[in-house]
């Protein structure tokens, strides 16, 4: 008898356990929503008055606000490697701008991607979007971790195969082709890629923005029953820009915000899908963008809010992004003001996993997840480097205090002499716009950075890996 009972108490314990044990050994999903060219100031829960961006703005309610989030280069091509690969783009080779379609090289599918992590622990992983990391087959997605991809290979203002034949740019270029939305098909190339295989040219831009979320939702609907990966950089707000025609604004000064209304409603489309599937509470979102506004282009740029300057400078205008993160032990509607950024994103999920990365890829990101899920008032980063959009070294920040050396051009009539750099201090503490240089005042603090942040270059140059290149014929 007492055997008995020994044995059904057993029983019941490990039925009232199993439950828990299911949960503990069940891995989260992961999604990453990267935008483009959007500003830190283009989200209504990063200050902006004039775009409305309320699902969006769910996952900060809901999660994780960071407001000293930066990415890694201040244009698309090495932002996009920094993110997947946890390094600095200098020493994955893809430091030097962005890739055109008559480019030759790619992101070497030696390196460890976030897709590559995730993948070894049988994770399904799909990247649907702009890729902007090489065209050609032995570079693309599904090259890099991803079993499957839909989207456009490099920026959406590019046309296949040669880049030739574009319509006029600028601002005023921009009105005509949103007033003519039938442009992105009369005066683009533009392809759209499924996998190694371009099967549309020229894409209709109108609709891709809903497709890539499509596509997101189709295959998180397909895979709900394991664990995913979906990395979704959306092709805009890059210019051109393009909406369905069934939410168009026709003003073209409307257009900047349009798009990212858009952008915000897809978004809630996406977050909806996870709810209706119960996937919410297992699953961390990531919104987040490549670089800063691209203000030249006006109303249909965007905006950086409190911040100096935009895409393509090293200010925090071109590199501090908006990021809200929401999951799993995230607390919900905290602000999180910690120096952090996109480079750390593959160790962290590396961390919440608990998997190690390999040991022979030396990357520059840290492991932040008790920084997202709020578990420290300290960042693992207290520093962070910034290179040019041409990959050259210009400044780093420690701590609250920012240091830029920006080299003066050559003098064309005095070739002799070599233009001293303008040294630029700030304290971001008290100066979040970089108005006030406070060099002058702080020799030792400069001298101090510019020797770290040497010492540091020098480091990723000895040891920086090839990128892939196209073998000439």
């Amino acid at each position: 008898m007492r055997a008995t009972y020994s044995l059904l108490f057993a029983s019941i314990v490990l039925i009232l356990l199993a439950p828990y044990d299911v949960v503990a050994v069940e891995k989260p999903n992961f999604i990453i929503i990267f935008a483009d060219d959007q500003g830190y100031g283009d989200l209504s829960s990063f200050g902006s008055t004039t775009i409305k961006t309320p699902n969006i703005d769910r996952l900060a309610t809901e999660g994780r606000k960071f407001t000293s989030f930066m990415v890694a280069s201040p244009v698309c091509t090495p932002s996009r490697a920094a993110l997947l690969t946890g390094c600095y783009p200098k020493r994955v080779g893809m430091h030097q701008h962005v890739l055109f379609p008559t480019s030759k090289k790619g992101l070497n599918p030696a390196e460890h991607t976030i897709a590559d992590h995730l993948k070894a622990q049988g994770y399904a992983t799909a990247c649907f979007g702009k890729w902007h990391l090489g065209h050609q087959p032995e570079v693309l997605p599904t090259s890099n971790g991803f079993d499957t991809y839909l989207g456009i290979p490099y920026s959406n203002d590019m046309n296949h195969p040669d880049n030739k034949g574009k319509p006029k740019g600028g601002p005023d270029g921009m009105d005509v082709l949103w007033n003519e939305p039938e442009s992105t098909l009369t005066k683009w190339k533009t392809p759209l890629i499924k996998n190694e295989t371009i099967v549309e040219l020229p894409v209709d831009q109108r609709t891709v923005t809903r497709r890539y979320t499509q596509a997101a939702i189709d295959f998180i609907q397909t895979h709900r029953d394991e664990s995913f990966f979906v990395y979704l950089p959306h092709s805009m707000p890059h210019i051109p820009l393009y909406v369905p025609d069934d939410v168009r604004d026709p003003n073209p000064l409307h257009a900047y915000i349009n798009v990212i209304e858009h952008i915000d409603h897809e978004v809630g489309r996406l977050l909806n899908t996870l709810d209706d599937l119960k996937l919410a509470e297992n699953t961390y979102v990531i919104y987040t963008t490549d670089n800063g506004p691209w203000l030249p282009f006006k109303h249909h740029g965007g905006s950086a809010g409190v911040l100096r300057d935009g895409k393509g400078t090293t200010f925090e205008g071109g590199q501090r992004v908006p990021c809200l993160i929401r999951g799993p032990r995230i607390p919900a509607g905290t602000v999180c003001d910690k120096l952090t950024g996109t480079i750390d994103v593959l160790p962290t999920i590396a961390a919440i996993t608990e998997t190690p990365l390999p040991a022979d890829k030396k990357i520059d990101g840290l492991d932040a997840s008790t920084l997202w899920m709020d578990q420290t008032d300290k960042s693992p980063r207290t520093e962070f480097l910034h290179y040019t959009s041409q990959g050259q070294l210009e400044g780093i920040r420690q701590g609250d205090w920012k240091l830029l050396v920006k080299n003066a051009r050559q003098n064309r009539n005095n070739q002799n002499t070599k233009p001293k750099p303008q040294i630029m201090l700030f304290d971001l503490s008290k100066d979040i716009g970089e108005k006030e240089n406070v060099a002058e005042q702080n020799p030792e603090i400069v001298e101090r950075l510019r020797n770290r942040m040497t010492s540091l270059d020098d480091e990723i140059t000895q040891n920086a890996r090839s990128p892939w290149f196209q073998e000439t014929e």
